[in-house]
């Protein structure tokens, strides 16, 4: 039964496709069955592993109105062991017409079933708000990556983000939990850098990965090239630190 991880952050541009893509693809790479979830309608994620976004005729706007079941709408990927349910634009507009549905809360939870049983892991990459595609992505989980970049006020909104967890876990899904807090996108040169990992450890312990995402070239490259970094470039730091982080989430271990 696969273990189905979302990736949240009502905040962009803090490195959560570039973790859904690169946890998933490093998960793989480690002969875990990975399944990767794309709900954002921007659909980076998709077009992060070499899926032409435009291209995609079944996408997870599909899922959401339930006009496929999900096993016609996943494509393999560029790795071995790593699947895609696709987004794209399509999706934009769900929400609306989702509004009558009842327990429209609960589609992504329904509609991944299916196939919990085939996967090892399930990545979920939700939108940069806290709307009803990312409560979906939180209803399905069992638990929540919560990316952290390294900059001033990296923690401004965090409070809204957990008090929606904690509603979803009150109302919704009572058996979410915070699986870690990532940071991402640090300079340890800086002292900026260095206090807010100092700040965030003091916050949240041993939720935090010993892990930490550094600014590199080639992680913020590899998606214009539509490769996640193991195939992008492997020997880079990036690809190094994504690798240890996976190592954490197999060990289910963040000390």
């Amino acid at each position: 039964m696969a273990k189905v991880v979302c990736i949240c952050n009502q905040k962009g541009g803090v490195g959560k496709t570039t973790t859904a893509v690169n946890l998933a693809s490093c998960l793989a790479v480690k002969h875990k069955k990975v399944l990767l979830v794309d709900i954002d309608p921007q659909a980076n994620a998709t077009s992060a592993v070499g899926i032409e976004k435009r291209g995609v005729e079944k996408s997870t706007y599909q899922l959401f109105i339930r006009s496929y079941p999900i096993q016609e709408i996943i494509l393999p990927s560029q790795i071995d062991n790593l699947d895609v349910v696709p987004s794209n634009l399509h999706l934009t507009g769900v929400e609306v017409e989702l509004v009558d549905q009842p327990r429209r809360e609960y589609i992504l939870r329904e509609t991944l079933s299916p196939v919990r049983e085939k996967y090892d892991f399930i990545i979920i990459d939700s939108p940069p708000s806290l709307s009803l595609l990312a409560i979906n992505g939180l209803v399905a989980a069992d638990s929540v990556m919560i990316p952290l970049q390294c900059e001033y006020l990296a923690m401004e909104g965090l409070s809204q983000l957990l008090d929606t967890i904690r509603l979803v876990r009150d109302n919704l899904n009572e058996a979410l939990e915070i699986e870690g807090v990532l940071l991402t996108m640090a300079d340890m040169k800086t002292r900026l850098s260095r206090e807010i990992v100092a700040e965030v450890r003091n916050f949240f312990g041993e939720k935090v990965y010993k892990t930490v995402i550094p600014r590199n070239i080639a992680l913020g490259e590899a998606p214009s090239f539509g490769k996640p970094i193991v195939l992008y470039d492997k020997l880079s730091l990036g690809a190094a630190r994504y690798s240890a982080l996976a190592e954490e989430v197999l060990a289910g271990h963040h000390k």
